[in-house]
């Protein structure tokens, strides 16, 4: 089927899975210093509260958001390789609940000159929680072959 003119074209996709007591063990040992090494400032705030009225909500929070950034460095290419960092990706919900992506520099200005917009996904069930992401092509100039080489 050939391409349409304007449709979007999936550069990555990332998944990732991550058991809620791997999560639980790892902040029990040290809680600030996961907390800080892997959420960024708008998550952290949103664990804070979560964490607050009701501890389990919290860790649920912080196992999505782990597995979101897991997924994305995955549809990236990059793992946890500069400038992917766990805190310069965040997991952010909009007005609606609609989980969107954050990027913070370097990671910011890297990703902007590769890729076009990522989305992400998040669920959790009793004892798992998953992330889902899918990173979408820069725009083609018009006329450019759409098998091209990326760099």
């Amino acid at each position: 089927m050939p391409a349409q003119a304007g449709a979007a074209r999936i550069a990555g996709i990332g998944m990732d899975i991550v058991r809620l007591e791997r999560v639980q063990r790892v902040f029990d040992r040290h809680p600030q210093r996961f907390v800080q090494r892997v959420l960024g400032p708008g998550e952290i705030q949103t664990f804070q509260r979560r964490y607050a009225r009701d501890p389990r909500r919290g860790i649920r929070y912080l196992a999505t958001r782990f597995a979101a950034k897991e997924a994305f460095s995955k549809a990236i290419g990059l793992g946890m390789r500069m400038p992917m960092a766990w805190s310069r990706m965040q997991t952010l919900n909009g007005p609606g609940g609609r989980p969107y992506v954050q990027l913070s520099e370097p990671l910011a200005g890297w990703y902007a000159q590769r890729f076009g917009v990522a989305h992400v996904s998040v669920t959790d069930e009793h004892d798992i929680v998953a992330a889902y992401v899918v990173v979408e092509a820069l725009a083609q100039p018009a006329g450019a072959p759409l098998n091209a080489p990326h760099s």
